[in-house]
């Protein structure tokens, strides 16, 4: 984990003392802002650090399999069980489980993590008994909880009983010079990685950088100096920004030729409010591959809301999808 700016290290304070206790952690964030990453720290810094770290993505298991995946089954409790399947939470056994994208899961399914989280004990499937577990639980979602179990998308019930310890990670643009840090890293993996020697950013993209709000968090950058690194002819990588880049097709203007000193304060404010909402659009588009309706539903807004937005900074979903899959 890689920063100095005040919102990350204050993480990691809170990170250190969550991993010296037992209690079920979840951990909210924007998609991007290293959820997992935390995840494994807490484990690796804690006393069942040399014990499995189990990771699991909600959203890949289907609703019919839930129990399957977490407990597992004997050999012959359906048709196709021809052996012992220990199930995730057998796996995990001392160690920690860890469940991204909790707000993924069915009711059915959160009924069926709660009676596990209730005592920690399960039955795999065609099992006579029931078996006990000694696991760390440690969640992860994009989305804030609270407010999907308010409006009845979640289980207030199960939202107690995984909130005990509670992390909220800052995202990009709240780590001043951080994304500047992290862009030197991921240059010194890529040299390593694909041996192409070492390269440095341009003066003029680590200005953009401390200003950019990136969308994507972490993700967005990484994929971002992974793939200039590799297309760069020359050591000394000058990286357009993704808003400009946008702004001077659809209207022909540089807008790094734009100070924020040189207009009034509401002026400003205003300029900065629409880059933000562009880039944030953008990114939101780019993930639903254009759909306008799923890119609403991904930022929590309703699709005739958001496609106001869109028509308020002239924004093309078409030329932004085609755009960004020649890069």
């Amino acid at each position: 984990m890689i920063g100095q700016s005040q919102a990350f290290l204050e993480t990691l304070q809170v990170v250190e003392k969550i991993a010296h206790c037992e209690a079920p952690v979840l951990i909210e964030g924007e998609t991007g802002t290293g959820k997992e990453l935390i995840a494994r720290a807490i484990h690796y810094g804690s006393c069942r650090q040399k014990y499995p770290f189990v990771p699991v993505n909600c959203g890949a298991i289907p609703d019919l399999l839930v129990e399957n995946e977490l407990f597992g089954h004997k050999r012959g409790a359906y048709t196709d069980a021809q052996s012992d399947n220990p199930g995730l939470i057998s796996q995990a056994q001392h160690g920690t489980l860890f469940l991204d994208e909790i707000d993924a899961l069915t009711p059915k399914a959160q009924v069926t993590l709660l009676r596990f989280l209730q005592d920690q004990l399960y039955r795999p499937l065609g099992a006579n008994g029931t078996q006990a577990a000694n696991v760390r639980i440690v969640v992860a979602s994009n989305t804030d909880l609270t407010t999907l179990a308010e409006q009845g998308a979640f289980r207030m019930d199960l939202l107690f009983r995984i909130k005990i310890m509670h992390l909220k990670l800052p995202a990009l643009r709240q780590r001043k010079g951080d994304a500047v840090l992290l862009a030197d890293h991921f240059l010194e993996t890529s040299a390593k990685r694909y041996g192409r020697g070492e390269k440095k950013l341009h003066p003029e993209t680590i200005d953009w950088f401390s200003r950019y709000q990136w969308p994507g968090n972490i993700r967005e950058l990484e994929n971002m100096i992974y793939r200039e690194y590799l297309l760069a002819e020359t050591a000394l990588i000058n990286i357009k920004s993704p808003v400009m880049d946008l702004t001077d097709r659809r209207k022909g203007v540089d807008r790094r030729k734009t100070s924020l000193m040189n207009m009034k304060f509401n002026e400003a404010k205003k300029h900065v409010v629409a880059s933000f909402e562009q880039s944030y659009l953008t990114e939101a588009l780019l993930k639903a591959h254009g759909n306008v309706t799923m890119a609403a539903k991904l930022v929590g807004k309703e699709r005739r809301a958001f496609g106001k937005l869109l028509k308020k900074h002239g924004m093309d979903k078409k030329l932004i999808t085609s755009h960004y899959s020649l890069l």
